[in-house]
């Protein structure tokens, strides 16, 4: 089958099909519109007009008191960690979290611990989660709940609003802030058919990332209480990601938060139908089915491992991430259409065909 798959040329003079991730969305003509006429100012100083107004309709679209715009979505929730909680203290969130997952390197110099907490499609265990907070004895104390929605190691799956109602519960009866990592937070509330605002109205704090579905070409945003947000902007200052006339960027950022999100339920749309399509060509291959616009494809039973399978792929035509030794992400996004997904299908299927 490696011998097979070198042969395999790419769809000739077409570009390749690019499903590694929604953060390589380019901003739209409306967000360089906006960007080359976006008031400024030094937002170390007095203040940039357009970062302002970015923080206002975000935090008002989150149903959020104040927003603070900040370089990365990873700062956002280390600024939320920093500024409810201390060092030894510890952060409750569920084990396959990307805040877990691939942020937790930054308690190497806040001081605090992660405590991962098992859980089923994203969702934490919440009679694990309710010892994890009783703090009792020599435990920790724990300081903070994450939760994540969509979640991105779960396949982009979208945690029901009930369970995030009750975990944000029992931590309220304990004095114990939650927060939302809510980097796709716009494709939870699609998914789930309400307002973002309703989805964090189960948080204290919640981040929202502007460079994914939403198509900005970076930054994010993070919500809460107005002194929750004060305290953040001076952790934001020492971190380093105080920026001057950042209302560049910003101005993308409102077009972001203001429109982009009433068009990904075509993402939605689009990943189901690969998914589908996946699962409906080869037993030896096997894809989540997408709650939102993730989805993972299982190469396990192929012969081949996922490095081998996108390496393949791409000289196909087709660009997936290799998401562990076995299994594949594929992510839609504003630049996949329909022609898009018929040929990442054709893309597989010519691989599969030379399983036996």
């Amino acid at each position: 089958m490696a011998h097979q798959h070198e042969t395999i040329p790419a769809s000739a003079g077409l570009p390749p099909i690019d499903l590694r991730s929604d953060t390589v969305t380019r901003p739209t003509e409306a967000m360089y519109a906006r960007m080359a006429s976006a008031p400024l100012g030094d937002d170390g100083l007095d203040g940039d007009p357009t970062a302002r107004e970015l923080e206002a309709v975000a935090a008002a679209a989150l149903g959020k008191d104040a927003g603070l715009f900040v370089p990365s979505c990873t700062m956002a929730n280390l600024l939320a960690t920093l500024a409810q909680s201390q060092r030894s203290e510890q952060i409750a969130l569920e084990a396959n979290a990307h805040m877990y997952v691939s942020e937790r390197g930054a308690a190497t110099f806040t001081g605090q611990f992660y405590l991962a907490i098992g859980g089923t499609d994203g969702a934490m265990d919440l009679n694990v989660l309710e010892d994890a907070m009783q703090g009792e004895g020599l435990k920790l104390r724990t300081a903070m709940v994450a939760m994540e929605t969509s979640h991105n190691n779960a396949s982009g799956a979208v945690l029901p609003l009930a369970h995030m109602q009750a975990v944000h519960a029992m931590a309220a009866a304990r004095g114990i802030p939650v927060h939302l990592d809510g980097a796709r937070l716009f494709n939870a509330a699609v998914a789930l058919e309400t307002a973002p605002a309703e989805v964090a109205r189960h948080c204290d704090t919640v981040s929202l990332c502007l460079s994914k579905g939403l198509s900005a070409p970076a930054g994010a945003v993070l919500a809460g209480p107005r002194a929750v947000i004060d305290r953040s902007r001076k952790f934001r200052r020492m971190l380093g990601g105080t920026q001057r006339q950042i209302g560049v960027l910003a101005a993308a950022g409102l077009e972001a938060v203001e429109v982009m999100g009433a068009r990904l339920g075509e993402d939605h749309r689009r990943a189901r139908a690969l998914s589908d399509a996946l699962n409906g060509m080869h037993p030896k291959l096997s894809a989540t089915i997408p709650q939102t616009n993730i989805l993972q494809v299982d190469v396990s039973r192929s012969g081949q491992d996922s490095a081998a399978w996108s390496a393949a792929l791409e000289k196909a035509g087709l660009r997936a991430r290799p998401w562990g030794k076995h299994r594949l992400r594929c992510v839609t996004h504003r630049h996949i259409d329909d022609a898009d997904i018929d040929r990442a299908v054709s893309a597989f299927r010519t691989l599969a065909g030379a399983l036996a």
